[in-house]
This record gives structure tokens, sequence and C-alpha cells, in this order.
């Protein structure tokens, strides 16, 4: 499992730098509108149905003020309308950057 070395906006994406030499680059858009967390991507109710909320994201909801890497698997997010629920797995990120 390779470690995340580096994290640093470039512009309006996200770029992730990790020791084997993989590097990530994700638009932030695509990553605030892809936050994992349960307010954003709904969770299931009793029957297991999962109720996905509508998302009002407004302009400063694309702004990236910090992140913080989470033990040696994730990255959480912190944006300027101040929304930091979702926790992005390594395995996600690379994911959501194969993305077409």
């Amino acid at each position: 499992m390779s470690l995340l070395q580096n994290v640093i906006v470039i512009g309006n994406e996200l770029a992730l730098a990790f020791d084997d030499g993989e590097e990530l680059y994700l638009p932030l858009d695509l990553l605030r509108r892809a936050c994992p967390c349960a307010a954003c991507q709904g969770e299931p109710d009793a029957l297991g149905r999962v109720l996905r909320p509508v998302q009002q994201i407004g302009p400063r909801g694309f702004e990236l003020l910090k992140s913080e890497v989470i033990g040696g698997y994730a990255i959480q997010l912190f944006w300027a309308d101040g929304h930091s629920t979702g926790l992005y797995t390594f395995d996600y990120l690379r994911r959501l950057a194969s993305l077409p």
C-alpha cells in the first residue's frame, strides 16, 4: 500500500502524490459532488433503501480550504461553506480519477 506524501491545490484541481510515484489530479467540483458522506450520498433506511438527498452546493462549496490525512488510508477535505464530513479513501480517489 502506498502512502500519501503530498497534497496541494493547483488551479481548480487537487493534486495528490504518493510515495510509489503515483500522482492523481482531481477537479475540485468533482470531489465536492462525489463527497462520500451520508449527508451527500444518502444512507440506508430500516428497509435498506438508500435515500439520496438533493445536494444544494453554493459557489463557496467548491473552494477547498484545507485537507487532513486520516490514518494511512483517507483524506478529509474542508470546504469554504463549512462542509467537511466526507472521508475520501485513497481507493475511492483512484476510482474518481479513472472516470472519463
